[in-house]
């Protein structure tokens, strides 16, 4: 997973939106305790939010250069999947550069 070191490389916030309870939210929660301490520790200097509203539907938004954003909603989605999606949104950053 080489590419979660070059996070910070190409996007320039992350933001994981869910509900504290929710079940449709269960994965979302899982995977951010699982997985910030190795994404921080990859990308010290990226900020990754974390955003918690009771009844919020689970996505995770990438913001790049220039404020362009990028959302994934996460409901119903595994833990691998979500990394796939972000792997996704990672990579997607060469896509918008001129």
């Amino acid at each position: 997973m080489a590419w979660r070191e070059l996070l910070s490389r190409n996007i320039k916030e992350l933001r994981f939106l869910f509900c504290q309870t929710s079940p449709a939210s269960a994965h979302t929660r899982e995977f951010v305790y699982k997985n910030y301490k190795d994404l921080k520790t990859l990308n010290p200097k990226l900020p990754i939010l974390i955003r918690e509203c009771r009844g919020v539907e689970p996505q995770l938004w990438a913001r790049y250069d220039m404020g362009v954003e990028r959302c994934v909603r996460l409901d119903g989605l595994t833990e691998a999947d979500i990394n796939k999606k972000l792997e996704e949104l990672a990579k997607a950053a060469g896509a918008l550069k001129p």
